[in-house]
């Protein structure tokens, strides 16, 4: 059998389309041929043509490119000449569309007159046939994202594609339909990894952007199988397939075509030998026994927290803490030129980086001088809407209960908005600070000594560089700290250390961004059936 893939994308089917909307005359003059195996040309990568324009593409390319030498080629290109003569002769302006590996022997004999070879001109059994969705998404030369992109831009004035920037769209779209089915953020480093080992792939294999095989490949190297699965199923996903086709369906693989295809799994989860049915203990969460039975419980005079997730918070703001004075310390390691003494070990990052200079580089800890005693976290910054709207308009500062407890200030989601349970409400932090020992910290909203701050985080801040027993601070947050803050903390001898908040687990930080506040001490004895 022989297949001829009639997609919107291929630049012989826009030529007939444009002539059909244009009412131009089209004419098929290349040789029908038996057993023709289609060639694989190492052409430069088309997208250089967005930069270097077609023209010069073409003829950039017809510099390297030598005639074809099979027989079937020559037979080919005779006959599309001859018919170009003829048509030629009738006086007529042509827009000749070709195999750009025909150009060479095409242009070489384009002015020796040609007799008609012998040909068929007329093939009995043909059919025309809808391709399925499954083989739609298998064998199309461009996945269908590109497809459907040209196809809503094609008749739009002054609008280029950039391959580049779709590849984006793609994984924009991903992103969010992943976000919605893995309820999981990808975080902007993971993205940035993505495109670069997309792009070193393709300049591996002499190209300039990755095609669609490699796109998954990196998808799934910097997010998960998950992920690439998603860039897989909108990449490739051709939107014009017809439910209930008039024509016979039919499905068709790569090898029928002859494409040098590359095969792609996915893992998206365990998989075991035996599927057998388990037992799940599922706890079930008490429901209201009529709408707002829980709210009538709810007391905003007498609140408390809720002491399994102070444990979780103060070991979290532990390892935050050592985690800065873990940046603080590589800050301050010295390394130098190896001579007498190997100091504290050697340094093989600085001796790679040096190797030109044939010298092996050794590493000396200069000893932390102060603790990190303060912490602040900022999960969002709570800037208004066009409406002056607050996001986050809970401002409170709570008291450590014991002496392993911290002094904390936060501004949140309002109490009472999310209702769990009786007496139970449900908030997210925007942003919080802690400080350690208790028992010291006035309430840093109503203090005038911090009004200078322009923005909630700038004041969490300043407090906890008040507030600071130690010489450092440590700062968790998607942007650094702002300037004000860095020169008041250089004046009273302490130092704010800036960790980018992405270098934490997003679970981890999803897990105490939320936290519950009860209506009361006593409903301590019965929130575990209530908070999961």
């Amino acid at each position: 059998m022989v297949y001829l893939l009639i997609e919107p994308i291929d630049p012989i089917i826009e030529a007939i389309r444009l002539a059909i909307e244009n009412d131009i005359p089209i004419y098929f003059i290349d040789r029908d041929m038996e057993g023709y195996i289609p060639h694989h040309e190492a052409f430069p990568d088309p997208y250089s043509i967005t930069r270097i324009g077609y023209k010069r593409y073409c003829e950039k390319s017809a510099e390297i490119m030598k005639p074809l030498s099979d027989k079937k080629d020559i037979l080919r290109e005779a006959t599309m000449i001859y018919h170009l003569q003829r048509l030629k002769n009738q006086g007529k302006k042509i827009l000749f569309v070709f195999g750009l590996s025909h150009f060479p022997g095409i242009l070489k004999e384009i002015d020796k007159e040609k007799v008609q070879p012998i040909e068929r001109v007329k093939r009995d059994n043909v059919i025309l046939a809808h391709l399925s969705e499954k083989s739609s998404r298998e064998i199309l030369s461009e996945m269908g994202f590109i497809c459907k992109t040209f196809e809503e831009n094609r008749k739009k004035e002054n609008v280029t594609l950039d391959r580049l920037k779709l590849y984006h769209h793609l994984i924009d779209e991903a992103k969010l339909r992943y976000i919605k089915n893995y309820h999981e953020e990808i975080k902007p480093i993971q993205t940035e990894i993505l495109f670069q080992f997309a792009r070193n792939y393709a300049f591996i294999e002499g190209g300039l952007v990755p095609d669609f095989y490699k796109l998954l490949i990196a998808s799934r190297g910097a997010v998960d199988d998950n992920f690439a699965y998603e860039v897989w199923n909108i990449g490739s996903f051709y939107p014009w397939q017809d439910k209930s086709p008039t024509l016979p369906a039919l499905e068709l693989k790569g090898e029928d075509l002859y494409l040098n295809q590359k095969r792609f799994e996915f893992h998206r989860r365990f998989k075991s030998l035996r599927k057998r049915l388990k037992l799940i203990p599922v706890k079930q969460r008490p429901k209201e026994r009529y709408p707002g039975e829980w709210k009538k419980y709810w007391d905003i005079t007498q609140i408390c927290s809720y002491p399994p997730e102070d444990l979780v918070i103060e070991a979290t703001s532990d390892y935050m803490r050592k985690k800065a004075a873990l940046v603080i310390s590589e800050e301050m390691r010295h390394f130098e030129p190896f001579t007498t003494s190997f100091l504290d070990g050697l340094d093989i990052r600085e001796t790679v980086r040096n190797w030109h200079e044939k010298r092996i580089y050794v590493y000396e800890n200069q000893p932390l001088r102060g603790k990190v005693g303060s912490l602040v976290v900022i999960f969002d910054e709570d800037i208004h809407d066009k409406e002056g709207e607050e996001r986050f308009p809970w401002k409170l500062t709570w008291l450590g209960e014991h002496k392993d407890e911290s002094d904390m200030a936060f501004y949140a989601t309002n109490p009472g908005d999310d209702i769990v349970g009786p007496g139970i409400s449900r908030s997210l932090y925007g942003g919080f600070m802690m400080t350690y020992p208790p028992m010291r910290v006035y309430d840093i909203w109503q203090d005038s000594f911090f009004d200078i701050a322009r923005n909630k985080p700038e004041r969490l801040l300043l407090a906890a560089i008040d507030y600071c027993e130690e010489k450092h601070i440590a700062y968790v947050a998607k942007k650094p700290p702002s300037d004000l803050c860095i020169r008041l903390a250089a004046k009273v001898s302490k130092k704010v250390i800036y960790i980018p908040i992405g270098t934490f687990s997003s679970k981890a930080l999803k897990k105490i961004q939320t936290f519950h506040v009860l209506s009361g001490k006593h409903v301590r004895k019965y929130a575990k059936d209530y908070i999961f």
